[in-house]
């Protein structure tokens, strides 16, 4: 993450739904961990969810991990529950991310996620929904033709290319020509295998 990965994967997630458009709807969503104490237990699930299963955070979370969060859906009440019932501590953690997710929560909100009010059942943690075309990935990418290679400096990017399970996404500096054609540093063009001509999908970083 110190060296931008985390944010190099989430971002290529986004270009390629922009490059297979078709094949996802209008919303995207981002599910962040909620507070967790330095037990390892939630104050959301302990005020809230833990009362109907009779198990700790810790065990609903490692069979969570096995069979899934289906489970919390079928067996919590159907009808609304009131905030104000809910304990002090588990109101307090609500739509709050785990304090190692607040880095990406703010990389969600940049790329233009909103916090809504949804919120996990599990631990009371953000849900974060986004409109696919207005996501700052997907708006501001545009397609390019690759010229060649060029040496030191130019524009830090991202740029992608194939389609499916042949999709690769690198980050690069480019040097943009006239006729929308576009240079890379070599180092990007060898990771991806391009050959001159080859069309590619780019977005400033």
């Amino acid at each position: 993450r110190a060296e931008g990965l985390g944010l190099l994967l989430a971002r290529s997630r986004y270009l390629y739904i922009r490059r297979h458009r078709a094949r996802f709807g209008e919303r995207i969503l981002a599910e962040l961990r909620g507070v967790i104490d330095e037990a390892g237990g939630s104050p959301f699930w302990d005020g809230l969810a833990g009362r109907f299963f009779g198990m700790n955070f810790q065990e609903a979370d490692a069979f969570n991990a096995i069979h899934g969060n289906q489970f919390i859906a079928d067996l919590m009440p159907k009808t609304p529950i009131y905030v104000d019932m809910l304990s002090d501590p588990a109101r307090a953690v609500i739509g709050r991310p785990h304090p190692n997710g607040r880095a990406a929560m703010r990389m969600l909100e940049t790329e233009g996620f909103k916090y809504n009010g949804y919120i996990d059942i599990f631990d009371g943690g953000p849900t974060m929904l986004g409109k696919i075309d207005n996501l700052k990935s997907v708006a501001q990418a545009r397609e390019a033709r690759f010229t060649g290679t060029h040496g030191e400096g130019g524009v830090k990017i991202l740029v992608a290319t194939g389609h499916l399970d042949d999709f690769h996404c690198t980050y690069a500096q480019a040097l943009f020509d006239e006729d929308g054609g576009v240079r890379l540093d070599e180092a990007a063009a060898d990771r991806l295998g391009l050959l001159s001509e080859d069309a590619v999908l780019v977005v400033e970083r």
